[in-house]
């Protein structure tokens, strides 16, 4: 995969900070200057009620997948809504940009065969006659770290949770001559392309030993350890038979607290106290991220007149694509939830809060918590269902004895996943620079792209974003965002 790629014979200063030196045959354009740029301006009273199984396709940035859009889990809306701004009308070649949430996803529209139109977290760009650059050449350039440091630049101290039109019409990009882009666009999809596979490869692992570790834990937290205990009916459809001297008990029983976090989050700062989501539970463990939001810390005192968020709380996603990950809160410091998280914390003298855990995460809890799942603009579940989930329990003792033994059993496991996980997140590194130095120039790739072998296109998705579950942008079911579930469950 890798090439014996060199500089450009001739460098010159581009005058831009995000760019440096060049090559001399290159140009500098203002985005604003070979394309156009439109938008929606707000969504004019456009809520998740207005959304349907019939009507015009809207287009969000969460229907992104691979550098496409997903056709299949698009909402859709009125045609009334349509014909508001034919400047958002899509057509097959839109480059689409997100400018709200995740800043900086991209699309290209192909395949479109009815009727669409974005909605107000998306920027379509469209090149203007004469066209200057191939819509693949600028998708690299916006998907490299020259996007990120124009960003960083523009921020001026405070965190960018938007993308101004205006500020991106000021976006200046190194242009080669359109043949030569043709040819970095031929080599970038060549890298791709094989990038795309030894990740999915990876990604197939990945899922073998996630279905290991589940067979695992599935046995132990409905079967127990021994394996000639007496059974008995649970009288739980979805748990079936468990050990005689086990305990059927509701959820809410078991806890002192099952709360779900903020639905009105305040106003965002630059710096204070995070603000944390699902986005946070990574790889099963509950982390802080770079681009974490934080609230004022008079703000956070006043969410925890509600409740304070304490090591060793159990949290559970219950809002998006990605309901029913689930996370213990480690030692860390000061943050509070948003709602797309609920939190449990298991009454001592019942509930050993690892054993919750695992159960939350075993597959027969979490294909009966998606069979409970409401649909608004997101999937999400009630706290009201969710706290009359009835769940075994084995005496407290034995629960220890079943967290010692699943951990044990399951921590080989879970290192092949780590180090699977690893080697994408280094593949993935190495494609982002690798794109990054070829749209600047850095490298020349124009002898080696000339003798690449010619390859047709391939038409499955890779589903690059599975390997890791921080991967699947849940920016789009943050605050109110998330779709209307503002039902809760006393403590």
């Amino acid at each position: 995969m890798l090439h014996n790629l060199k500089p450009y014979p001739a460098y010159k200063d581009s005058g831009v900070p995000w760019l440096g030196e060049m090559p001399e045959n290159w140009e500098i354009k203002r985005l604003k200057h070979i394309s156009t740029l439109h938008g929606r301006i707000g969504f004019h009273g456009l809520s998740s009620s207005d959304y349907g199984s019939d009507g015009i396709i809207v287009v969000s940035g969460s229907n992104f997948r691979d550098w496409h859009v997903e056709w299949n889990r698009c909402h859709r809306i009125s045609e009334d809504w349509y014909e508001k701004d034919k400047n958002i009308q899509l057509k097959n070649g839109d480059l689409l940009v997100t400018k709200d949430g995740t800043i900086g996803k991209t699309a290209i529209v192909n395949e479109l065969i009815e009727k669409a139109v974005l909605n107000s977290g998306v920027i379509v760009v469209r090149p203007k006659m004469p066209i200057q650059y191939e819509n693949r050449y600028l998708l690299y350039l916006i998907n490299s770290k020259v996007f990120d440091a124009f960003i960083d630049i523009k921020k001026t101290g405070a965190t960018i949770h938007h993308l101004y039109e205006a500020t991106f019409n000021n976006f200046s990009i190194s242009l080669p001559p359109l043949s030569e882009q043709s040819t970095i666009v031929r080599y970038l999809d060549y890298i791709d392309r094989r990038i795309r596979r030894y990740i999915r490869t990876k990604q197939k692992l990945i899922k073998l030993l996630e279905e290991q570790k589940q067979a695992i834990i599935h046995q132990a937290v409905t079967r127990g350890l021994d394996p000639n205990v007496k059974l008995k009916p649970s009288g739980v459809e979805w748990l079936g038979e468990i050990p005689e001297h086990w305990e059927i008990v509701a959820l809410k029983q078991l806890c002192s607290l099952l709360r779900d976090g903020t639905h009105l989050p305040p106003a965002r700062q630059s710096i204070g106290v995070p603000l944390l989501s699902v986005r946070n539970i990574v790889g099963g463990r509950f982390v802080n991220r770079d681009d974490d939001s934080f609230i004022s810390f008079s703000d956070y005192e006043q969410l925890c007149r509600s409740f304070v968020v304490q090591q060793n709380d159990v949290l559970l996603a219950i809002v998006g694509a990605t309901l029913g990950k689930v996370a213990i809160v480690p030692a860390m410091s000061t943050f509070h939830i948003q709602r797309s998280l609920a939190i449990f914390r298991p009454k001592r003298h019942k509930l050993f809060y690892d054993y919750l855990a695992f159960f939350l995460r075993g597959p027969a809890f979490q294909r009966a918590l998606w069979k409970t799942v409401a649909f608004s603009a997101q999937p999400g579940i009630y706290l009201s269902t969710l706290g009359a989930f009835r769940i075994a329990v084995p005496p407290l003792a034995e629960q220890k004895q079943i967290v010692l033994k699943v951990s044990q059993h399951t921590e080989q496991v879970q290192q092949a996943i780590d180090k699977a996980r690893c080697e994408i997140s280094l593949l993935r590194e190495y494609r982002t620079r690798l794109i990054a130095d070829v749209v600047t120039g850095k490298l020349d790739v124009r002898e080696v792209a000339a003798n690449l072998p010619e390859e047709t296109d391939e038409k499955e998705s890779f589903e690059d974003s599975l390997a890791e579950d921080d991967e699947l942008e849940n920016n789009e079911i943050e605050d109110e965002q998330a779709g209307e579930l503002e039902e809760e469950v006393p403590a």
